[in-house]
């Protein structure tokens, strides 16, 4: 098994001019996009259970994607999407889940019956949360989504045996943290907002998810983050 904290050299990306890597070829792959939260998800699932050899990344410029990808591999032409024993399946915590199911590796999400409950409760939020926060970023920033900071605060600390959602890591840190990433830069920048300030156990997990050696690459350049935000939700240059 690959080591999680092995330095991956990581391929470029593929544009509307890139060659279609064999499909059905018998290699698992990983159709990613480097900047894509939801994609970035699979990525650290993958990284987390140290299969860097077993699912190989083919990531994708989603402002110029190349045209075999809607095409002839996912008609949905979204990442991520991950190939897999002559199948394409979709969707970023679906996939979380389906790795972990499928694949060798330290399993993400833990047998306990209180923290499974806790588990599914942050499964099914993480959604709106993200949703709240986007809003958010066309109105007045924090007057509108501290509650969703406030939701994660109190979720935080259940359980004593460390300091993610469920205590050890799981799928649930996996889901929150590439937009509580991506939220707390722009925030921060856009609106002089630090979402960690009064909230202590969002401090210390944000802290700790850092450590992580799976997703300490898979992070965001905080410079084009910004950028990418404000054009998007303010209009501003």
């Amino acid at each position: 098994m690959a080591s999680p904290a092995a330095v991956e050299k990581l391929p470029p990306s593929l544009s509307s001019g890139a060659e279609q890597p064999p499909l059905f070829d018998g290699t698992t792959k990983l159709y990613t996009c480097y900047t894509c939260p939801f994609a970035q998800r699979v990525w650290i699932t993958r990284n987390y259970k140290g299969l860097q050899d077993k699912i190989k990344l083919i990531p994708l410029n989603l402002q110029d994607r190349p045209t075999w990808y809607k095409e002839k591999v996912y008609p949905m032409n979204k990442v991520p999407a991950l190939e897999h024993n002559g199948e394409i399946i979709g969707e970023s915590l679906d996939l979380v889940k389906y790795v972990d199911s499928n694949f060798e590796g330290p399993s993400l999400f833990p047998d306990d019956p209180e923290k499974k409950k806790l588990g599914e409760e942050l499964w099914s939020y993480v959604d709106e949360f993200i949703k709240t926060v986007f809003i958010s970023f066309k109105g007045e920033g924090p007057k509108e989504c501290g509650s969703a900071f406030d939701h994660l605060e109190s979720a935080l600390g259940k359980f004593e045996d460390g300091p993610f959602f469920l205590g050890q890591f799981s799928g649930v840190d996996i889901a929150y943290i590439p937009f509580v990433e991506r939220f707390q830069i722009f925030l921060s920048e856009a609106f002089k907002y630090d979402i960690t300030a009064g909230r202590p156990k969002l401090a210390a997990w944000i802290e700790e998810m850092n450590k992580i050696d799976a997703y300490k690459p898979t992070k965001t350049d905080p410079k084009e983050l910004v950028e990418f935000y404000k054009k998007r939700f303010t209009a501003q240059q």
